[in-house]
């Protein structure tokens, strides 16, 4: 029996550190960094992505960054499937692998695979679509909470993709997801894992994120938005959708101004670490390790692959 291959995963919020974390230990140890995270696949998103820089990629060979384009359709499972070959390339060469990233479903599925779910059901989904319109986010969060409570806790109550998404697996298969997700735990592991997220306290998180935000407008956000929306790429898109590209649209729409925008991403970066945090707490053989404390973290690296 062949034993699984060996990852060194490096989780946790936006902001923490754990790019820099991974480089430093890839240029440690001779090892080659795959990310996880859902916005870094798309082309032409860079800035408000954080994703390194040309020298840091030409530097230490990174992976799953720049794969689609922003009109192209992208997931958890077409990244665990894109991940698998990376990863097992890697490894032929002789090099150890880092996952790095915040993306929680995308970690999830790598490491573990994803529960048997049906394929989407457009009619379910255009009407639910459709009631979100007339009745608003938060009476779909309300069906949800009342018919799968357990599934809802772990959603935001306005993302409504992932809203829609349990209650046609509800319609579909009269199952809960939260059920089927508890199922799916007793699934065995598809790699072998020193798993370790990275945390500090929330408000030297809050003022990185901040700072963070600041240094993407410097760094020429509004810009990066202006050509995407030149290529062609519609703000309605998923990846437009997300913080730092819906407002910087709405500022240049004339929406808002650009203090309200910038105070805006900083809000919702935010509120999306605090989601990230509570996901990977419930993370099963998840290592909680200061980004600081890099001689403990070496260390346990070092002693899991026994270099």
């Amino acid at each position: 029996m062949n034993m699984p291959l060996r990852l060194v995963v490096i989780a946790g919020p936006t902001g923490v550190g754990k790019s820099e974390l991974a480089l430093d230990l890839a240029e440690l140890m001779g090892g080659e960094i795959v990310s996880a995270d859902s916005m870094q696949v798309y082309r032409h998103m860079d800035i408000g992505t954080a994703k390194p820089d040309r020298q840091t990629r030409i530097r230490i060979n990174h992976h799953m960054i720049d794969i689609v384009d922003p009109d192209e359709e992208f997931n958890a499972a077409l990244f665990a499937r894109e991940a698998d070959t990376v990863i097992h390339d890697i490894a032929r060469r002789g090099c150890h692998i880092i996952i790095a990233g915040g993306t929680g479903l995308y970690v999830r599925a790598l490491l573990r695979g994803l529960f048997d779910a049906p394929p989407c059901n457009r009619q379910l989904r255009s009407s639910y679509r459709l009631e979100a319109e007339k009745q608003g986010d938060d009476y779909l969060y309300y069906e949800l909470n009342r018919r799968d409570g357990a599934a809802a806790r772990h959603i935001h109550p306005h993302d409504r993709m992932r809203i829609i998404r349990a209650l046609e697996i509800l319609d579909i298969t009269g199952e809960m997801m939260s059920e089927k997700r508890q199922q799916h735990l007793f699934a065995e592991k598809r790699y072998d894992c020193l798993f370790i997220g990275l945390a500090m306290e929330r408000p030297l998180l809050y003022e990185r994120i901040n700072r963070r935000v600041d240094a993407m407008i410097e760094e020429g956000l509004v810009e990066e938005v202006e050509e995407l929306l030149s290529r062609g790429y519609d703000e309605t898109l998923k990846p437009m959708q997300s913080m730092c590209y819906k407002y910087t649209i709405d500022y240049l729409e004339g929406k808002r101004t650009r203090d309200e925008a910038v105070s805006l991403i900083k809000r919702d970066t935010r509120r999306y670490a605090k989601r990230q945090i509570t996901w990977f707490g419930n993370e099963e053989g998840i290592v909680w390790m200061p980004p600081h404390d890099r001689t403990a973290i070496y260390n346990a690296v070092k002693g899991y692959l026994n270099l």
